[in-house]
């Protein structure tokens, strides 16, 4: 998988923006220069993953958010992870499942 490093710093500048923040603090919050923060933003740079885990934390995002663009309580996300468990699960398991789901829509 190769890693889209423009796409990250895209969605680094968008959440930062959302949330009405400074690139310099930003930077100043996980201690780089305002220099470091434009090239991740930019997309010039490849951010390691130690300081991406930081800057989400400090724009109160998963990581996973900037790494995919998808949050791990998104919709798209539980959809997923729910297509990736039944492929995991035999034709029973999957019976079952689908038993417990309708109780749980009819309940």
């Amino acid at each position: 998988m190769k890693v889209d490093y423009a796409a990250i710093g895209h969605r680094v500048k968008d959440r930062r923006r959302a949330l009405h923040r400074t690139q310099e603090w930003l930077a100043e919050q996980i201690h780089v220069s305002v220099g470091y923060i434009s090239q991740i933003e930019r997309g010039v740079t490849r951010v390691n993953l130690d300081t991406l885990a930081e800057i989400a934390d400090c724009l109160d995002c998963g990581l996973e958010e900037l790494v995919t663009g998808v949050s791990s309580g998104s919709e798209n996300y539980l959809k997923g992870e729910l297509s990736r468990t039944l492929e995991r699960m035999n034709a029973k398991q999957r019976s079952m499942l689908l038993e417990m789901a309708e109780l749980i829509l009819n309940f």
